[in-house]
């Protein structure tokens, strides 16, 4: 297992919500965060089929064009009623043609669900896949995930994304309706970021 050994690590996304939850969680470690914006690097095509494969290319990619250690995440919802979908595809469902609109992408995942006539609870967890790129292409991988359900109406303005429809076992509250302090000790990134943060920096 590769040690962070470096005092400043780039976080290859251009997702603000993404990249503030990030720093959030290195917080503790002293280490200067800096997102893929402000570096203008541009967004690469994520051309796999899983979220570990287009991880690693926005890490190496990223990596390759600073010189810096690189965190990537991919991230999505997989709703099982719809065959784990939208899964890698969770961010193009947003996709309009005045940018990305989760309202649109949780509205189509609502629409499937009753298309699909699966009956309720519509279970689903959120999967997380970081990868941690240096330079020298060497990664270490570190997966995380949490399960719940998908709920209908949205619920809560906190969070980003499918937030709002996604309501963790355990909690009768979605993650939009969750501060962020409270969804980081347990989200699909938490668990993946312990595992990171085990692995590479304590």
């Amino acid at each position: 297992m590769h040690r962070f050994t470096g005092d400043t690590l780039l976080v290859a996304t251009h997702n603000a919500g993404k990249l503030k939850e990030i720093k959030s969680l290195l917080e503790p470690y002293g280490i200067t965060v800096i997102g893929a914006a402000e570096r203008n690097l541009p967004e690469p095509e994520e051309t796999e089929s899983t979220f570990v494969g287009n991880a690693r290319i926005k890490a190496h990619s990223a990596a390759k064009a600073t010189g810096l250690p690189a965190l990537s995440d991919d991230s999505g919802i997989e709703i099982d009623a719809l065959g784990g979908m939208p899964g890698v595809w969770t961010a193009d469902w947003a996709e309009t043609e005045t940018g990305r609109d989760f309202v649109v992408a949780m509205n189509r995942a609502h629409d499937e669900l009753l298309k699909s006539g699966a009956p309720q609870p519509w279970t689903a967890r959120f999967c997380c896949t970081l990868v941690l790129a240096w330079p020298d292409g060497h990664d270490e991988v570190f997966p995380g995930t949490v399960d719940g359900h998908v709920v209908w109406p949205m619920r809560g303005d906190m969070g980003h994304g499918y937030d709002p429809v996604f309501q963790p076992n355990g909690y009768d509250r979605t993650f939009g309706e969750m501060d962020g302090n409270e969804k980081n000790r347990m989200s699909h990134r938490a668990d993946a970021f312990a595992k990171l943060v085990q692995g590479c920096f304590d």
